[in-house]
């Protein structure tokens, strides 16, 4: 089954198919009767496939159902002057060789690095005059330890060698991202000769065994265990565990105290930007930005993006092969192969005739967990947030705290559980973890003069509610209102500041995006559902039970450098 289109290569050379080389130049903004693939949806991923597959001389054609590209990174001006990264809002993840190979910053790709990142403010009753504690990382170690002294001294003192132990870890794990996964079908049902093939993709395993040596087996631990445990055995002060448990959870319906909860908090240090490891940024424009210069990419050199063109469903012909699709409008676009930007559950309950998978491979989708626990608030304000903590400049300019992911009820490990345990009852958090960002304080084109954008990604907030009720309008804005409580109880003055806000609960993010459950990651980032199992076992080969079909979204592995581009070019070239 294909993967992401995040780890795509420009490693194969000239295809010795000239029936379908070189009709990527014909005209663009015209739809044709068929074309050599078709990608179903203009998500990010689903761009980037797209532009290596066209930069190979396949004849691509992109249909998104909405009438913006970029699927979650977009970027949309729901209140008049303020221009929104509307769902995804931060950028690390992109893999390195994409940025290179597909010259995004040639297409007009711009960013904004964040240093500091990351920024704790404290709720201090009793101190009297004293301003409230915060803690402030950065990249300069020194200042690091500095700011965590106030809470630990011995903490302090472990931080740099706790950042060297996960970086050690990040960088035996990384490269995973852009490899094959084990080829498990192929070991177990294959041919001597492909079973002898498939060992080729041990090989970035043992080299992460290799990286890790001897100290596998804390490695594992950090993969298997609560965060808690992990962090546990490094730190004593809380406002510090709980900032570092915030990347473990988030996004994922899980607690600080759930097993496993490690890996996510992996999966969020092991990104990078410019060839800084573990660095976030924010893209010039909104993340938006990030899609229009992946579309400038695949369409330079003769990809076609077609939106409010919704597939309806893929066409098989009579002998089990991908044929095409059909589209809302009921038009017919003929196609060797289709790569789906959807979800693993669209894709295969939605738009595949059921009859030509496995029952077995529908009914493992069909049980994919896709829990979400993410309320995403878009705030436009007329000023800067006023942190207790750290009170704003005379003339109401951003600091270097205004740029970070700003962690609201987060100075405790034990704040993040009892949210959690709150949805576990179909309840909205009484006191939701808040990541707030401020991404007009790097990037002035986002707002009008002296405003700003607010970034409010919170949890947990349960799918289904408790009680029989909906995500109305209502308990909408009842819940936005708590958490405007909460900022207003470290920002003072929050509430006044607000023009407007637009609130993505789970079930919008659904809806407007197409993620299940409203889950960012399309299912759950536990080890059950991750590398040779993702989606399902037995099905992370990059070609999925239907032949010429492929998944090239956030519910598949990051797809390894050359898989995609060869695997299409052996159906394109039988």
């Amino acid at each position: 089954m294909a993967a992401s289109g995040r780890g795509l290569s420009r490693g194969i050379g000239a295809s010795s198919c000239p029936a379908w080389r070189g009709a990527h130049w014909e005209a663009r903004g015209r739809l044709k009767p068929e074309y050599d693939a078709v990608v179903i949806g203009a998500g990010h991923n689903g761009l980037v496939a797209a532009a290596y597959l066209q930069r190979l001389g396949v004849n691509t054609a992109v249909f998104e159902r909405r009438p913006v590209i970029g699927g979650a990174a977009v970027t949309e001006e729901i209140i008049p002057g303020f221009k929104f990264s509307r769902a995804s809002y931060l950028l690390s993840l992109l893999r390195p060789q994409i940025y290179t190979d597909l010259e995004l910053k040639k297409h007009g790709l711009r960013l904004h690095l964040r240093n500091p990142y990351s920024f704790t403010p404290m709720l201090e009753e009793g101190t009297g005059n004293k301003v409230p504690r915060s803690l402030l990382l950065g990249t300069d170690m020194a200042e690091n330890q500095k700011q965590i002294a106030q809470f630990s001294r011995t903490d302090a003192q472990a931080f740099p060698k706790y950042e060297a132990f996960m970086n050690r870890l990040a960088l035996a794990i990384d490269p995973l991202l852009d490899a094959a996964p084990v080829d498990a079908e192929a070991f177990q049902r294959g041919s001597l000769l492909q079973r002898l093939k498939s060992l080729s993709t041990l090989k970035p395993l043992l080299q992460a065994g290799r990286v890790l040596g001897a100290q596998l087996p804390q490695y594992y631990q950090v993969l298997t265990a609560p965060i808690t445990k992990v962090l546990d055995q490094w730190f004593e002060s809380e406002p510090l565990k709980a900032t570092l448990a915030t990347d473990a959870v988030i996004g994922a319906m899980t607690s600080p105290h759930t097993p496993g909860s490690g890996y996510v908090l992996l999966h969020h240090v092991m990104g990078g930007l410019e060839g800084m490891q573990g660095a976030w940024g924010y893209v010039q424009g909104g993340m938006g930005a990030l899609s229009d210069a992946i579309t400038s990419s695949a369409t330079a050199h003769g990809a076609s993006v077609f939106t409010e063109k919704a597939v309806a469903k893929v066409q098989v012909s009579s002998e089990g092969r991908v044929q095409g699709v059909v589209l809302q409008d009921g038009s017919e676009v003929r196609s060797k192969v289709v790569l789906s930007n959807a979800s693993p559950q669209v894709t295969f309950l939605k738009m595949t005739p059921q009859e030509w998978l496995p029952e077995e491979f529908v009914d493992r989708i069909s049980r994919l967990d896709t829990q979400s626990p993410v309320t995403k608030i878009n705030v436009a304000v007329d000023r800067l947030p006023d942190f207790l903590a750290a009170p704003n400049a005379p003339g109401g300019q951003p600091l270097p705290h205004h740029q970070c992911s700003i962690h609201l009820n987060c100075e405790d490990t034990l704040l993040l559980h009892r949210a959690f345990e709150d949805a576990m009852d179909g309840l909205p958090s009484h006191r939701p973890m808040i990541e707030l960002c401020i991404p007009s304080s790097l990037d002035p084109t986002l707002a009008p003069p002296g405003c700003h954008v607010v970034s409010l990604f919170t949890q947990y907030t349960p799918y289904t509610l408790a009680g029989g009720k909906v995500w109305d309008e209502q308990e909408r804005n009842a819940y936005a209102d708590k958490v405007f409580d909460c900022i207003e109880a470290y920002a003072p003055g929050f509430k006044g500041s607000v023009v407007g806000r637009d609130i993505l609960t789970p079930p919008d993010l659904e809806r407007i995006f197409g993620l299940p459950g409203g889950n960012i990651f399309h299912c759950a980032m536990t080890l059950d559902q991750l590398y040779f199992a993702r989606p399902v076992p037995l099905h992370s080969s990059y070609r999925c039970p239907l032949r010429g079909l492929y998944l090239c979204g956030s519910g598949a592995h990051p797809e390894a450098a050359l898989q995609m581009p060869t695997l299409v070019v052996e159906d394109l070239c039988p």
